[in-house]
């Protein structure tokens, strides 16, 4: 892969993507994981940017897409959304944006974010001229309808914890989003057809990738999925796990405390006394109501792993049958035990130590050795890429097969 200088809106993307109405009835069933097909409860217009200003955008960030190929205004849509938390109906949140076509038929990519700690950082709290609406648009403008979700746990969500890393509360509600998404396009008269696209990066790969083994596990109304596009996910959560705890340091101390205190509250499994040691097992609860960004709370945590972790857990999770579940909780909710049969597009940077590269190359190879073939799952190595410089190549990669497939 080609190598990539520093662009003039790649840090903007970097930080919010890496780091990043109309009435329906009031609630939905609850019998089944995802609510029903109707999911919609209000879309807001917030602002339409024309096709000329999009590629205004793109050509001065000097990012590497078609300019030719965005042609449509594009109008930017706050959504609210039914979903299941916990057996319960909630809103959830996100946005969606949607081209200005006339007599064209579009497909729909749904583009899940990466880590965020604040409710500040949710896709519906952006500015609306911040890079990843520009960015987002400019998608739409190529003639797809585009959706990113908040996810449970921001936006119209954020007093319950977003569950981080848990595959089926990520996936029903990427799901949902989607089908709000038609409500939108039938709402504004634009005709999508059944070609779906997901997409994401870092905590948006892992969300892609759970998305993706629901749809092929599932009978998802409207919706054919074409292809996934997941980079640089911690898919395999119990080896990122490892991985954590044979480290003397590690610079992002948040996500693991993100994903104890996810399991802890979504799954009501245990108490972060068997995760950390204190004061941090008693503080950590209080970090992760929406006000604090990922950075602020590294800041109260400690970077090395021994001082911050359980040390019986730390040398005993293997081994020891009161972690067993624990253990059994990363496993069960690492999306990988399924064999694509719809095509997946994964991508990794080999200099990654924020995610370690080594866990996508894992799971690339144990789908391959369980019988799925190298044409439907493919690996592509972003060379000397970090969890930060490895973005750009990964959006520009995107939008260029997205570009290709939408031409066949």
């Amino acid at each position: 892969m080609k190598h990539y200088s520093n662009k003039l809106l790649a840090l903007i993307v970097l930080v919010t993507i890496v780091l990043s109405s109309c009435n329906t009835s009031d609630d939905p069933e609850v019998d089944s994981a995802v609510a029903t097909p109707s999911t919609l409860v209000s879309a807001d217009a917030q602002i339409t940017w024309r096709s000329g200003d999009l590629r205004g955008f793109m050509n001065q960030a000097g990012i590497d897409i078609d300019l030719d190929a965005i042609q449509y205004d594009v109008t930017i849509y706050h959504i609210t959304y039914k979903t299941i938390y916990k057996g319960d109906s909630i809103i959830a949140s996100g946005v969606v944006y949607m081209p200005s076509v006339d007599d064209e038929v579009v497909s729909t990519v749904s583009f899940q974010h990466g880590t965020i700690g604040s409710d500040a950082e949710a896709p519906s709290n952006l500015a609306l001229g911040d890079g990843q609406n520009i960015l987002l648009s400019a998608l739409a403008s190529t003639g797809l309808v585009a959706i990113a979700p908040d996810f449970i746990g921001f936006g119209s969500s954020v007093d319950i914890m977003h569950p981080y890393y848990l595959e089926d509360l990520t996936a029903t509600a990427v799901v949902n989003a989607i089908y709000a998404s038609r409500e939108v396009a039938s709402m504004e008269e634009v005709e999508i057809d059944n070609e779906l696209y997901l997409a994401g990066y870092s905590q948006g790969g892992y969300a892609t990738m759970a998305s993706h083994k629901y749809y092929e596990e599932n009978d998802v109304p409207y919706y054919d999925m074409k292809a996934s596009f997941a980079a640089s996910g911690g898919y395999d959560i119990k080896a990122f796990q490892e991985y954590f705890f044979a480290q003397e340091t590690y610079h992002q101390p948040f996500f693991m405390a993100f994903v104890a205190q996810a399991y802890v509250e979504s799954l009501d499994m245990g108490d972060l006394a068997d995760f950390f040691n204190e004061p941090y097992a008693s503080d950590i609860p209080d970090y992760f109501d929406g006000s604090m960004t990922g950075s602020q709370i590294n800041a109260q945590l400690t970077d090395v792993v021994a001082d911050l972790v359980n040390n019986d857990l730390l040398e005993n999770i293997d081994s020891k049958d009161e972690y067993a579940y624990i253990r059994e909780a990363f496993v069960d909710n690492s999306p990988i035990d399924f064999v694509p049969e719809i095509p997946l597009f994964m991508y990794h940077g080999d200099a990654d130590i924020t995610v370690p590269y080594q866990n996508s190359v894992d799971v690339y190879n144990q789908f391959i050795a369980n019988g799925a073939s190298t044409e439907v799952v493919t690996f592509t190595t972003i060379e000397g890429g970090t969890h930060g410089t490895g973005v750009l190549p990964y959006l520009e990669e995107l939008a260029s097969q997205l570009l290709k497939m939408e031409q066949e």
